[in-house]
């Protein structure tokens, strides 16, 4: 693979005798939003330089490119990342919708979580932009995307073909490949990437990844088609979140565990393809994918709480293959004497779960089944949004969405699984609105409002008894309303310099969600979720660029509180502030990038909260020569000792079982620790 790309680089940049000239490669990304084209003051394009300059820990990072995200990881780092935006702790993806080529990453019905989006396939050198909205205001954002949603795309083509090593503490290690070659409108690009990592831990992750894309694309601008491969395999040993009473008691190590076989394997292959037309009559935009997926995970949380005998590890396991189809029109319209932009389009998308299971374990061997279900479920949707300009200053659209789901589940466990077997549909539809009014040249302002949703997993719609308990379980909706609207404000003096606003608010009719780790449905209360945001892109000259991001949050559940409980939302976040700056100069690049996310409510009577936590990252490049790039990244520079993820539950560990102090288990503090500071080094040759 590495001969075959270096030898495309060269065949690509020395074209043969009488071949002919090779049209001149552009790579570049999506344009951020601007005055007179934006929709909401939540919108825009993450510029390409910026995110690519990012030092990053994990692939999923590239999502803190969104303003007022962050992401974390409370496992091994073949797990999804930890997701946080506009007060919710979206778990691993809940209320987040994240695409890559047009594929939704967001998986229902999975075996660890509801909408479960693990972005440790991606290659973020080959990402060509990090578009995002938030809130439910438009027709094309569909499940998963209430807070708010991500879309990323890869390049088509490279300026030049690389190799680049990369080696760091803890046993990290890393090989990239990556060219294209283009002939006429013809295109070929290749990447592949080797991966390992034992990480800080005590017990070693030893993380292995194996990773590969081909991509095909012909056409222009204006009207072309592309075809997209990628392979994705990885398996790690975890350390899961600890009891801080045993760190501060000194029995266990801050990165230490208590189950070392904890930990997962998955794999992950796609075939996609996209087509477009930009003509006079409008813009067109066919697309197709089919994904095939494989996971296991094992896990442990309360350690000996559930069963003193053997362990309280389990198994999550997930078979199983997506299909999707998507088209969309844009073209432009008139009523009257007003001019606009009509949108409409279709989706669907089919998910046909071979297998998705709950099993205790220990040591990674199964000796019961809680659940294993086979699932089948479809998800049909149509919208259409109109956009019109009212005056030369004042334009607003309205759009409508429909969702008809369609799901069957069968369960094979052979107590409690015909009983939790069925079928059935729900259907929800979600008008959407906005204004957008441009004060002056430099100065915008928005109103937007809309409904929106998300699916739960379709096995909590089903159920009837809880297979842990025996006892009756209430059935819960397959899909949840939610609603939200947002004052913004935009404001651009020039070129280069962008300053929003954004003060926002969220109500969801249920905080319901499917519990992987127990098998069953989580009631929850309804909420409301209001917060600010504001955003600095500033551009200084040639050399010096400043981004800024800060969001205040508030999430409450509403109405009189149960007996014992309080109206937190728990684990939402509160408070996030990033900054950085970018400095480049001749072959130099440099880059400090600063994160904090504020303590929030463990619990639901905000008794216990986690401690704020404040990571400083530094990354740099130096091009030696036109082949020749040293790269440099130090992540956590001060080596704070903060947590990436912190819980507040009961949980028991053999040796307090052994002492009798365990009783019904001793409620505390479970944490995750980042990792301490580590540098990398790199090193790309350019064919």
């Amino acid at each position: 693979m590495l001969a075959a790309l270096a030898a495309l680089g060269a065949q690509a940049q020395s074209p043969l005798p009488d071949a002919p000239h090779l049209p001149e490669v552009e790579v570049r990304g999506p344009v951020d939003a601007a005055i007179g084209g934006a929709d909401s003051a939540s919108e825009g394009a993450a510029e390409r330089a910026s995110f690519q300059s990012r030092p990053k820990l994990r692939p999923g990072d590239i999502v803190e490119a969104v303003p007022g995200v962050v992401a974390t990881q409370h496992s091994g780092d073949g797990k999804a990342n930890q997701y946080f935006l506009r007060g919710f702790n979206l778990d691993h993806g809940t209320d987040f919708a994240v695409s890559v080529d047009g594929m939704p990453v967001n998986l229902p019905t999975h075996g660890h979580g509801q909408g479960y989006a693990d972005l440790n396939f991606l290659i973020p050198e080959l990402v060509s932009g990090v578009r995002y909205r938030k809130g439910p205001y438009f027709a094309d954002g569909g499940d998963f995307s209430l807070a708010g949603s991500a879309s990323m795309d890869y390049v088509s083509a490279l300026e030049r073909p690389y190799l680049e090593a990369t080696a760091g503490g803890h046993g990290f290690q890393r090989l990239l490949a990556a060219g294209s070659r283009t002939e006429d409108d013809h295109t070929w690009l290749g990447a592949l990437e080797l991966e390992k990592n034992n990480g800080p831990w005590v017990v070693p992750e030893r993380l292995r990844k194996l990773n590969g894309v081909l991509r095909f694309s012909q056409g222009t601008p204006q009207r072309g088609w592309r075809v997209t491969g990628m392979a994705y395999s990885s398996h790690w040993t975890s350390t899961d979140q600890i009891p801080q009473r045993l760190v501060d008691d000194g029995a266990l190590s801050r990165f230490g565990s208590l189950n070392p076989t904890d930990g997962g394997r998955t794999r992950r292959l796609s075939l996609s393809g996209q087509w477009f037309d930009k003509g006079p009559q409008g813009e067109t935009r066919l697309s197709a994918y089919a994904i095939d997926y494989r996971f296991d995970l094992f896990s442990d949380f309360t350690y000996f709480l559930a069963h003193p005998d053997r362990g309280d590890q389990f198994e999550q396991s997930d078979r199983r293959r997506v299909y999707g189809l998507a088209g969309s029109h844009q073209k432009n319209t008139r009523w009257g004497d007003l001019d606009g932009v009509l949108s409409f389009g279709a989706q669907w998308r089919g998910d046909r779960i071979a297998g998705v299971g709950l099993y205790a374990t220990e040591a990674r061997e199964r000796w019961q089944t809680v659940r294993d279900d086979q699932v089948s479920q479809d998800l049909l949707s149509l919208y259409g949004q109109q956009l019109l300009n009212f005056t030369p200053t004042l334009r607003g659209y309205v759009g409508l969405r429909g969702d008809w789901l369609r799901y069957r589940v069968d369960g094979r466990e052979p107590v409690y699984g015909p009983a939790n077997s069925g079928r059935g549909h729900d259907s929800l539809l979600s008008p959407k609105a906005g204004l957008a009014w441009t004060v002056a040249p430099t100065h915008e302002l928005y109103l937007n409002w809309g409904r929106g949703f998300h699916s739960n997993d379709v096995r909590g719609a089903t159920i009837t008894v809880d297979p842990q308990t025996g006892e009756p379980a209430e059935r819960v909706p397959a899909l949840v309303k939610g609603q939200g609207a947002e004052l913004g404000w935009r404001f651009q003096p020039r070129d280069g310099l962008t300053l929003t606003a954004a003060l926002w608010q969220l109500d969801l009719d249920s905080e319901l969600v499917y519990v992987g780790d127990a098998g069953a449905t989580e009631p929850g209360r309804a909420s409301r979720r209001r917060g600010l945001e504001a955003t600095l892109r500033w551009q200084i000259d040639p050399r010096w660029r400043v981004e800024a991001d800060a969001a205040w949050s508030r999430a409450r559940f509403r109405g009189a509180a149960p007996e014992g409980e309080g109206n937190h939302v728990d684990n939402a976040v509160e408070r996030v502030l990033a900054a950085g700056v970018v400095w480049e100069s001749g072959p130099w690049m440099a880059t400090l990038r600063l994160r904090h996310m504020g303590a929030r409510a463990l619990d639901t009577t905000n008794s216990v909260r986690s401690r704020p936590v404040t990571l400083l990252n530094l990354g740099g490049r130096y091009a030696v020569n036109r082949h020749l790039s040293i790269g440099l990244q130090v992540f956590n520079l001060t080596n704070r000792k903060g947590n990436d993820i912190e819980y507040d539950y009961a949980s028991c560990t053999a040796g307090e079982v052994a002492s009798g102090a365990c009783g019904g288990g001793i409620e505390g503090r479970h944490v995750h620790p980042m990792e301490p500071r580590s540098v990398r080094v790199s090193a790309r040759w350019t064919f």
